[in-house]
């Protein structure tokens, strides 16, 4: 009785685990991500060619799409835009989920940073540049807590200040290629 319990367990946690794999796996290749899995090279949409964009039209973006050239993975990520410039963020750096779910953040900032963006349909060539400025960090992190945090108070804005100088949490400028920032 007891080997049948433990072969009845043992299938109920194998079924969600090989979906989970092959969700993931069958997603990798895909243009662009899925809600919960990364996905592959974003290839649809019209590449922007041209002057930088006002990007204040991300403040009525929620989420856009990311993909590294390098390793070539796309994910789905907050965006906002402060003084006329476009940033990522991304949170839990140094925790142990962190490490795991966020290994983009970490790849950009170790390897050359080239990136697409893919907004509203449209395609972004940017080089993903870690900020760590304060005082740039202070109207990003304005910004981060209005559009994601519930509102900018003093007191939600110096967390998300203090979350980036401790390391928590890293923001990325979504820099034009090639631009010296």
């Amino acid at each position: 009785m007891v080997r049948i319990v433990l072969q009845v367990i043992g299938i109920l946690i194998l079924i969600p685990l090989v979906t989970i794999v092959t969700l993931r796996i069958d997603n990798q290749d895909a243009d662009g991500p899925s809600v919960l899995f990364p996905g592959g090279k974003l290839v649809s949409g019209e590449l922007h060619t041209g002057p930088e964009p006002d990007w204040s039209f991300t403040d009525e973006v929620p989420t856009i799409e990311l993909q590294l050239e390098d390793p070539l993975a796309s994910r789905v990520i907050f965006v906002m835009e402060s003084d006329g410039k476009v940033y990522v963020p991304s949170g839990y750096m140094r925790s142990f989920l962190g490490r795991l779910w966020k290994d983009w953040a970490f790849q950009a900032d170790a390897g050359n940073g080239l990136a697409v963006a893919r907004i509203n349909g449209v395609r972004y060539e940017r080089q993903l540049v870690r900020i760590t400025d304060p005082q740039e960090i202070s109207g990003v992190a304005a910004k981060l807590a209005q559009k994601y945090a519930g509102g900018a108070t003093p007191e939600t804005v110096a967390e998300v200040e203090r979350s980036v100088a401790d390391g928590d949490t890293w923001i990325f400028q979504m820099a034009p290629r090639g631009v010296e920032t």
